[in-house]
């Protein structure tokens, strides 16, 4: 059963006001979550198959290794949320392995979200299928269906929680627990530190797909804001700040220019940047210590045989 997706306030409610307080701070930045509408999205999904980003094939791998140990954890009729869903390619296999009873997918992006919301019907058509379009970093609720269940399972994967700073992770992570209750567990994504070459590379691939992926970024708020940045006049830069463990993603000015978007003309000089990404890196110790701050505790932990990701199940 495909149910109506459920709405939390509107996305592109807010996207004039956090672009223009954004672009009027100094230094500048824009939310990630930005980067996500439905061209953003499917970007998102090619830098994934790249060969430079060894992420998803690597969490991929450490998957396809536990699902059994998950299906003897978790047994049918249960109830999964995924935050920040995409297309649920990964969670297909997570279906299949756990058969829920119901699967709530969670995104900003709202056609995206019902698109895939759809396929997943089509493939299982005995889960019920509850999406719901939400900012991850804001209040919102789980539908009562779900929280019903006698065992539930949050699904965080592709180590989103490295794009929020410690506070939003820790206030993102305090408000998931509390939004499925006590006895839910979650089990979420983390990259590990690990030599600066390979990190950069992963979010600067020499197939060109991440800067595409930033790019998008402006062609979204000429679209949608009434802007008029010139794409060949921006570039994009990843660099890794060994200090807070992260790397670091910006839109650099190649040159002097005035940009107008949302009615409101910017400067920029050569050189000048927008942070539009953090990816923060963690050890095992590190966000075991994230998680056990917003109130989880960690029971289990995977990781692959070069320890470049790990993936991480709790219980609050």
């Amino acid at each position: 059963m495909l149910k109506e997706k459920q709405h939390a306030a509107s996305a592109q409610d807010v996207f004039a006001e956090d672009v223009i307080s954004g672009l009027s701070a100094a230094p500048r930045s824009l939310s990630s979550k930005w980067l996500y509408d439905t061209a953003g999205s499917a970007i998102f999904e090619e830098i994934t198959q790249v060969k430079d980003y060894y992420l998803t094939r690597t969490e991929a791998a450490i998957f396809e290794n536990i699902l059994p140990e998950l299906a003897v954890l978790f047994k049918p009729g249960s109830g999964i949320v995924e935050f920040g869903s995409g297309a649920s390619i990964k969670t297909r296999n997570l279906l299949s392995a756990l058969q829920p009873a119901c699967y709530v997918p969670m995104d900003i992006a709202d056609e995206f979200l019902q698109s895939a919301a759809e396929d997943l019907h089509q493939l299982f058509p005995d889960i019920e299928i509850m999406p719901i379009v939400a900012d991850l970093t804001a209040p919102y609720q789980l539908p009562q269906a779900f929280l019903d269940k006698h065992s539930k399972l949050g699904f965080f994967p592709g180590s989103t929680i490295g794009n929020f700073t410690a506070e939003i992770a820790r206030r993102f992570l305090t408000h998931t627990r509390e939004a499925m209750g006590s006895g839910a567990h979650l089990l979420i994504s983390a990259d590990l530190v690990k030599d600066k070459n390979i990190l950069v590379r992963a979010y600067d691939d020499h197939e060109g797909v991440t800067p595409r992926f930033t790019l998008n970024l402006l062609t979204r708020m000429n679209r949608e804001l009434g802007g008029n940045f010139d794409l060949s006049s921006f570039r994009h830069v990843a660099e890794f700040n060994e200090q807070m463990s992260r790397i670091e993603i910006h839109i650099e000015s190649i040159a002097d220019q005035i940009v107008t978007v949302a009615g409101k003309d910017f400067r920029f000089g050569r050189g000048d940047r927008i942070r539009t990404e953090y990816s923060y890196k963690y050890s095992e110790s590190s966000f075991s210590d994230l998680l056990e701050e917003a109130g989880w505790r960690l029971e289990r932990f995977w990781s692959d045989p070069n320890d470049w990701f790990g993936v991480f199940l709790a219980v609050c």
